[in-house]
């Protein structure tokens, strides 16, 4: 993996994560480190859709870990991650922030290739969040699914047949003050669900869509209203 740093187009340093491999194989194992110390202003991303390939077995990994210092803001926006059929990945992203920093986490993921009308009859896809705010646990999420995973999709209380899934997190001291103009937003969101909640001192969003292409029509135009500045270069190009 290597980081490029590309003029920014916002308020802080923008970084952008590069895979040389092309994508994530069969038993692969990625970790990610990244600090924002006191100040700091950061926006991680990647350059393009992140593809994990189909395995014979061995489970791939990938470790996220994010530190936000006090007064810091770090903003997680890597692009989508697609999974192909056979796919099997372990994904885990950590975070310690303190109380007064500002943490934005989004990800979403892509169940096949939809080019190729692509269906995973089998795959393993795990993702688990943890986020603690001055030592303390404050969210925790784990998603698993495992097996037929199309056929898990269909389920009214899983996917409802959607494909493509995203998810934001904001934690940070104004959180719950921005549900309503969050929810506003939303509210004109076409082609893709969409909800979001607060609680605690932290925003959650979700959106669910049948194609990439209208996730990314509603999550592009969200992001930049939330955020309140350009996205990175690369989410564009």
């Amino acid at each position: 993996m290597r980081i490029r740093l590309p003029k920014s187009r916002g308020s802080g340093l923008d970084a952008v994560l590069v895979n040389t491999a092309g994508g994530i194989a069969c038993g692969d194992r990625f970790a990610v480190q990244i600090e924002a110390r006191s100040g700091a202003a950061v926006t991680v991303a990647t350059p393009a859709a992140e593809k994990v390939y189909r395995s014979d077995g061995p489970v791939a990994e990938l470790a996220v870990d994010l530190k936000v210092a006090a007064e810091a803001r770090l903003d997680w926006l890597p692009q989508e991650t697609i999974l192909f059929d056979k796919a099997r990945l372990r994904r885990s992203l950590s975070a310690e922030m303190t109380a007064n920093a500002s943490l934005t986490l989004f990800e979403a993921v892509v169940f096949g290739r939809e080019a190729r009308a692509e269906s995973i009859v089998d795959g393993l896809f795990e993702d688990r969040w943890r986020i603690r705010r001055g030592g303390r646990l404050v969210y925790a999420d784990t998603l698993r699914l495992d097996g037929p995973i199309d056929r898990l999709l269909q389920k009214p209380v899983v996917g409802k047949g959607a494909r493509a899934f995203a998810t934001l997190i904001h934690a940070a001291p104004d959180a719950e003050a921005r549900l309503d103009a969050v929810r506003e937003h939303l509210a004109s969101v076409d082609g893709c669900d969409a909800a979001a909640s607060a609680w605690n001192g932290l925003l959650a969003v979700r959106f669910c869509a049948m194609k990439v292409e209208a996730l990314r029509t509603a999550v592009i135009p969200f992001l930049l209203a939330f955020r309140g500045e350009p996205l990175p270069r690369v989410w564009l190009s």
